[in-house]
């Protein structure tokens, strides 16, 4: 967890302990509830992201969609030079 070893996670706990001593209870239940409501927070930022991304997406696809006046006649697809890429020819 975090890249610590066991022997980093026990100086930890001493060190808590003694700077907290009785009240440790009560720290870890606060420091809890704070990372509760951060990843609520950030859960909420990223819900909000995704909603943007997709109203976007949705607005891009309507606006993208073919409509009856821009179709293509198939007389004009003949003009159209399609990219290729160069044909593999081994050395000799």
């Amino acid at each position: 967890m975090f890249g610590l070893g066991p022997f980093e996670m026990v100086v930890i706990g001493v060190v808590a302990v003694l700077l907290f001593g009785g009240n440790l209870p009560e720290v870890a239940r606060k420091l809890g509830g704070s990372y509760r409501e951060f990843r609520r927070g950030l859960n909420d930022v990223q819900q909000q992201f995704r909603m943007a991304e997709y109203e976007a997406k949705k607005t891009f696809s309507a606006d993208s969609s073919p409509s009856k006046s821009n179709t293509i006649d198939a007389d004009d697809d003949e003009d159209v030079d399609v990219p290729s890429a160069p044909k593999f020819t081994p050395p000799s």
